[in-house]
């Protein structure tokens, strides 16, 4: 082969490539200004492809059963007019192989093409990782087809627990957030939850060792580390360590491959949320992707340590200021795998039931209501609290002095929050049902439409009960809260769950240690704090304050009640009501209308090409009647309006 046909082929194919990309980008352009979807360039080019397969055979055969040469005029124009018929045929073919496949894969329901081709190592882990949860899933029998097949012995709760615990840390952190959330599960699945603990199998001292070396470097020489354990989690392990030969601390280290394993497990969570969402009706009235979500923004926040540290720097005046220890950190030494802290010798509740047995009961007491109140600073005062509160995060000493371990977990209350949440609380002490259905109907989330009455009637047998010790205990009374406000419809905010889920562990710990104590009693005093001062001359104080902001109100009601009795006087009085004042009802009624007026035109256009095409008779243009061409041209815009009102329906809208 010749240098010049190499170079003529090449031009060829530069030429088939610019013609390629044109026709694409003009069929993307197309479909986006006609169908009204924005379609992506790869998918563009296979439909374009796909034409010229079609058209490349038709044009062949018809060059080679066509004899241009010596054709008249009407014969040039029939040929004409037949190649620009068949061109608009294939491009109206093209456009609805885009619809369709538009409607089967949606644009953006597949990951792009860089990702395809780049992404394959995440993919096998994620695949792998797959495997991994569905072996847990049939060890456990909670395989939907193995369900009825396999002796399970244990319940579906508590083999849903086995194999969180099995799936690691990820999986054991959403079970402890879904342990808080009464409103999506029954009661026995967060009983069972409430019971998932992070404790994991040690990783061994050289990994430990390498992870130091890797984020302190020269520092590590001022540690001396024993290689022994004293804790591990699954997502971190804590040495007991000397700094400088004198200090004694404690060394937390993340495990080797934890952010790694937590991001694929985060994905696919995320993936089953969103496609939960899509494709059932429960799954968007509950918000699942948002719920997961937060959740996977609180892990990777748990993964970070520096916000770890920065949690107890900002817990530690209030609690400290209550006489509860929080242990000092070397941040020279912290970054986002390692903390070194001071080491406590308290006991952790879980595992000081001797410990506390030989303290004196009014010791106990004190303990116990010293760390209570602390805590109930937290959520009602300053509304930044510890929310990982069990047993095994709380420390005693043998004088009676507690403490508290683990800062990763932290929940926040706005302003408002804290008040309704206070005056919950007050409400009870109080036996003020009144009082406790505004503090609900401010705290929750609702649509508006409660019959007010009949929540006071039932909050008000809910709180004869606690007051009556009915209950057993304060967390039955949210139990009990929880079951009715869902009933009414209302649902919990995260951080309002956060916080209960705080104040369920806390009690729990609490009753080991003073088995007497009643939380809302207890509370009474700080609910007072938040509530403000009840005593009379508060009451005054209060009223006074609440005068002062209606001054400005008061200052200009005459005028206007002045204004409005003369329009009423001279019947210019008149009221302005906009139906449908927010811009997404407004989009929504849009979007219908154009939907519907478009399948009528399209509907219109090819009842009309029928009738045009079927018509007897008319004049005609080189051998052509011009009723067939305006048929053809019609029944042509309502195919092309039949796409784009499908398109609308289930399109990605541009």
């Amino acid at each position: 082969m010749t240098f010049w046909e190499v170079l003529g082929q090449g031009a060829v194919a530069l030429y088939s490539l610019i013609t390629l990309a044109l026709v694409t980008l003009l069929v993307a352009r197309t479909s986006k200004r006609v169908l009204g979807i924005q379609v992506s360039a790869i998918r563009a080019m296979l439909v374009v492809i796909g034409i010229f397969a079609m058209l490349g055979p038709v044009l062949v055969y018809f060059g080679e059963h066509t004899d241009l040469e010596g054709t008249s005029a009407s014969n040039m124009v029939a040929v004409t007019v037949l190649m620009v018929g068949l061109a608009l045929g294939v491009f109206a073919l093209g456009l609805l192989a885009l619809m369709v496949l538009e409607v089967i894969i949606p644009t953006g329901s597949t990951p792009p093409l860089r990702v395809m081709l780049t992404g394959w190592r995440a993919r096998l882990r994620r695949t792998g990782r797959y495997v991994q949860i569905m072996v847990i899933l049939f060890r456990r029998g909670l395989t939907a087809p193995l369900r009825g097949v396999l002796n399970v012995g244990p319940s579906t709760a508590e083999s849903v627990r086995l194999a969180m615990e099995d799936a690691g840390v990820t999986f054991v952190k959403l079970g402890q957030l879904l342990s808080t959330r009464s409103d999506l599960l029954p009661p026995e699945y967060i009983a069972e939850l409430s019971k998932l603990t992070s404790q994991a199998e040690p990783q061994p001292y050289e990994r430990v060792r390498a992870t130091l070396e890797k984020e302190l470097g020269d520092k590590l020489a001022r540690l001396d580390l024993d290689p022994a354990p004293l804790a591990s989690a699954s997502l971190a392990q804590v040495h007991a360590a000397t700094l400088d030969g004198k200090y004694q601390v404690v060394a937390k280290v993340q495990r080797a491959g934890a952010p790694e394993q937590v991001e694929i497990d985060l994905q696919i969570l995320g993936r089953l949320a969103r496609r939960l969402v899509r494709n059932a009706e429960w799954a968007r009235r509950l918000g699942v992707d948002d719920i997961v979500g937060g959740f996977a923004d609180s892990v990777r926040d748990e993964l970070d340590f520096t916000i770890e540290v920065s949690n107890m720097d900002a817990l530690r005046p209030e609690l400290v200021a209550g006489g509860v220890r929080v242990p000092a950190v070397y941040h020279e030494l912290c970054d986002e795998r390692v903390i070194i802290m001071e080491r406590f010798d308290g006991v952790p509740v879980s595992r000081a039931s001797e410990l506390i047995a030989s303290i004196p009961q009014p010791v106990r007491e004190k303990s116990a209501t010293v760390l209570l109140k602390a805590v109930l600073g937290q959520i009602l005062g300053k509304g930044i609290f510890h929310a990982d509160l069990h047993a095994g995060n709380v420390l005693i000493w043998p004088d009676g002095a507690v403490g508290l371990l683990d800062y990763g977990s932290v929940g926040r209350l706005d302003a408002t929050a804290r008040r309704s949440l206070g005056l919950l609380l007050w409400s009870v002490d109080a036996d003020d049902a009144a009082l406790a259905t505004d503090a609900v109907l401010e705290l929750l989330d609702h649509d508006g439409q409660i019959d007010e009455r009949d929540l006071q009637r039932q909050l008000g047998s809910i709180i004869t009960q606690v007051r009556a010790g009915a209950t057993g205990t304060t967390m039955a009374f949210f139990s009990q809260l929880l079951r009715l406000v869902l009933d009414k419809g209302m649902s919990v905010p995260g951080n309002i769950a956060l916080a209960l889920r705080s104040l369920g562990a806390l009690e729990g710990t609490l009753k080991q240690i003073n088995p007497s104590l009643d939380l809302i009693d207890t509370a009474r005093d700080q609910a007072r704090a938040v509530v403000g001062d009840v005593t009379p001359a508060g009451a005054k104080q209060q009223i006074a304050n609440q005068a002062i902001r209606l001054v400005p109100l008061i200052s200009h009601l005459p005028r206007r009640v002045n204004r409005i009795t003369e329009d009423l006087a001279t019947g210019r009085f008149t009221t302005h009501t906009r139906i449908v004042s927010h811009p997404d009802d407004r989009a929504f009624l849009t979007g219908l209308a154009n939907q519907v007026v478009v399948a009528i035109l399209a509907g219109f256009a090819v009842i009309g090409a029928i009738l045009l095409v079927t018509a007897s008779g008319g004049p005609e243009i080189y051998g052509f009647r011009i009723s067939d061409l305006l048929g053809f041209l019609l029944g042509f815009s309502g195919f092309i309006l039949a796409l784009r009102s499908v398109a609308m329906v289930f399109g990605r809208r541009t």
